[in-house]
Formats: structure tokens, sequence, C-alpha cells
């Protein structure tokens, strides 16, 4: 049997796996490249790119198992999978911690305008403490949109803080908004938005959520609001939101993503936005998941699973 790794996952998943077959490691093939030399491979180790559709399905002619070592499963022809008898193991919920974490931490940074005094002191040599009068998040009130497992993880971490919790999603049952402490809505994301001191974002792009903070919702929110984006960057209207911050409505905006993020592929001069000038705007380069913590726990589990669909226990 041969195992083909595309992406950087965590490396106990060669070690174990190379014990049962032979383990080959291609980073980040392009479609073409990977529909040409998938043909002799059982299993297929991946995160979301490249884009696996029916033709490098049918290229796959071994094929058996696809390990994706993410969430999301938008980037492959279910329907094509299961035609073929491949079966396809993502990871949910085992990065949530990780995305968690990052929000409190960029929930932080913008309260206590963190990132602008490393610069002072450390690029422009400034050492003025009087500059940087934050906020603590105790007595705040987070509103968090999309309360599956981060966003609930989200409102434990900030409990911890002394923060109440607002949350919104249209799919869960009152029960597991109490279970967790919430004041929670199924039908209205208003009430949350405009009641929040720091809005947090964990919902999928669908239509219904594209531009869901936008300048309406924006000029409803409290003044000196911090809006924090760790799912997709149309989800929020970036425009609105640089308009916000300029003329001071929005507190700050925290990012892990971006509309315009694949712009640049690989030329920086290609990747420009107006939200780069803003102080009051924090960005990572959709990192959430990216600890060695979540990683591990990723690999172990994608291992079970394909021990499991191959018998090799």
């Amino acid at each position: 049997m041969k195992c083909l790794i595309i992406d950087n996952v965590d490396a106990h998943i060669a070690q174990e796996l190379g014990q049962y077959m032979t383990v080959d490691t291609v980073l980040l093939p392009s479609k073409e490249e990977l529909a040409e030399i998938i043909a002799p491979y059982d299993v297929l180790i991946m995160r979301v790119d490249p884009q696996i559709d029916r033709h490098i399905l049918e290229a796959a002619k071994n094929l058996k198992f696809i390990g994706v070592c993410s969430v999301g499963l938008n980037h492959i022809d279910m329907n094509a999978a299961k035609e073929l008898g491949i079966t396809v193991q993502n990871a949910p919920g085992l990065n949530s911690n990780a995305v968690a974490e990052l929000t409190i931490c960029k929930m932080l940074e913008l309260a206590r305008d963190t990132i602008t005094a490393n610069n002072d002191v450390k690029i422009r040599h400034e050492w003025d403490k009087y500059k940087f009068m934050g906020r603590e998040l105790r007595g705040k009130t987070v509103g968090i949109l999309g309360f599956g497992r981060i966003g609930q993880r989200v409102g434990f971490l900030a409990r911890a803080f002394g923060m109440k919790v607002l949350a919104y999603d249209p799919y869960l049952p009152d029960e597991v908004f109490a279970a967790n402490e919430a004041e929670g809505t199924r039908t209205d994301v208003f009430h949350v938005l405009h009641n929040a001191d720091f809005v947090t974002i964990h919902v999928p792009l669908t239509d219904e959520t594209r531009n869901l903070v936008c300048k309406e919702q924006i000029e409803k929110m409290k003044d000196g609001a911090v809006v924090i984006n760790m799912s997709r960057g149309y989800i929020c209207n970036e425009h609105d939101v640089y308009e916000a911050l300029v003329s001071g409505k929005l507190g700050g905006y925290g990012a892990d993503v971006m509309e315009n993020e694949l712009d640049g592929d690989g030329d920086p001069n290609n990747f420009v936005s107006p939200l780069f000038d803003c102080e009051k705007f924090v960005v990572s380069p959709h990192a959430g998941a990216q600890t060695v913590d979540a990683a591990y726990d990723i690999g172990q589990f994608i291992i079970g699973k394909c021990k499991a669909a191959l018998n090799l226990e």
C-alpha cells in the first residue's frame, strides 16, 4: 500500500502509517500535478489544497481513503468520492481550542493596544506608557456569532475573564446556550451585534452570512465596539470596517482572514488593503488552527480513522 501526503501535517502521521505502507510527501501540488501522480496511492493525506474534483478522483485508481487534516470539506467533490467508494474523513472540532485562544488573544491585543505598543518600543524606540490607556475584558459583553465548538470554547474562555456571553446560532437548541451559560438566540443576530462590546465571528461563509457585518450594522453597534473575524473575509465588509475604524466608530478590528488573502500569490506588491494603515487593525494569516497541539490531536484522529477504514489493526 502507498500513502501520499500533500501538506504540512503532524509528523506522526507519516511515522505511524509508515509501519503499514510506503509514505511519500509532495507538498502542495497543483491540481494538474496531483492528477498525474495520484494513481498508485491508496491513501491521501491533505488539508484544503488543491481542489479535489472528479477528474482527480477518477485518476486515483487505487485511492481508498482521504484524510483531511482540517474541518471543511467544500474543496472535495463528495458525491464523486462516494460514487467511487472513497472514504473521506475530516477532523471536526480538534482545532477549536487553538482558534478560540487566538480569538481571545486578538481581543486582548486590541483592548490593550499591545501591537502598537510593541512597535513603539522596538521600531520607534519610544517608551511612553501614558499613551496606552487600555480597557479590561472583565465586565464587558462578548457577542459570539456561531456557537459551535469554537464559539462555545470562546465563551468558556471569555467567562474566565468575567465577561457576559451573548450568542447567536440558528441551528442550536436553547439547552445548548443554557449549558454554556450564554444568553442565546437562534433568530436575532442583531441583538447580539448591537449589545456586545466585542463581537467574535465563527460562522461559515454563505449567502446569508456574506456582509453580515456592514455599514448598516456597524452604525447600530456600541461606539468603540471591537470586531474579531475568525471565519472568512467576506463575512465582514472590509470597506465599511475601514471607514468605521477611521471615524472611530469601531474600537478595533481583528482578523485571521481577509477578503483578498490569496491575491498576493507570493508577490507582496499584489497584497494590499487600506486596513493595513489602521493601528486598530490586527491580523494573522489564517493561522487560527496552526498550533503543534492541534496538529498532533488532528494527526492522531486521522491515523485512527485511516487504520479503521483500511482494517490495519
